[in-house]
């Protein structure tokens, strides 16, 4: 009987010591990536007075607010809007950007008016897109308030890096919006600014 007491604690010890992955018979697990789903929630699209463009735009929108808050302390003034001209470029070298974020939209969001607080200076915008999205505009807003609209035209535009905007004056950039629509299952926005 002791030997058999002596046995059973043998094995529950081996058992709770050996690591799983050591243990025959053991099957893998493989975890499916998770994409993690913003809840669909409307909003009326909001542009501010004197915004350049006059076609009609989308009336509710997916908001998503900018991870990071920049308060503005100049009025807006909005720039002559500028037609955007798509080229895919090359992304510059990563120790020339200073700033970057992304955002993932789907499709059965339709519109999403997304914000991006970025609050550094630097020469250029870029826009990467991953997946395929239409384009409506974006909104590019200085540290003195000058608030450049860069017009899209709603046209659609493959995967790809663009270059959104370039100032190479060099600017205080506090904040760029982009209203956009997926036109795959998924589309990722990454906005980057170099120096």
């Amino acid at each position: 009987m002791k030997r058999l007491i002596n046995f059973l604690t043998l094995a529950i010890f081996i058992t709770i010591l050996v690591p799983a992955s050591s243990m025959a018979q053991r099957r893998a697990v493989v975890r499916r990536p998770v994409v993690a789903r913003h809840p669909i929630v409307r909003r009326t699209l909001v542009v501010h007075p004197g915004h350049p463009i006059r076609r009609v735009l989308p009336a509710n929108v997916v908001f998503r607010a900018a991870r990071r808050t920049v308060v503005l302390i100049h009025p807006l003034v909005y720039l002559p809007l500028l037609a955007w001209r798509a080229s895919v470029v090359t992304l510059p070298a990563r120790e020339r950007l200073v700033w970057q974020d992304s955002e993932t939209i789907s499709r059965d969001e339709e519109w999403v008016d997304t914000n991006f607080g970025i609050d550094e200076s630097g020469n250029a915008l870029f826009l990467d897109i991953d997946g395929k999205a239409k384009l409506n505009f974006a909104e590019v807003t200085f540290a003195n308030g000058n608030v450049q609209v860069v017009d899209f035209n709603e046209k659609t535009h493959d995967r790809g890096v663009y270059k959104l905007l370039d100032f190479a004056d060099g600017r205080h950039v506090a904040t760029v919006r982009i209203l956009a629509k997926s036109e795959s299952d998924d589309t990722k926005l990454a906005v980057y600014l170099s120096k």
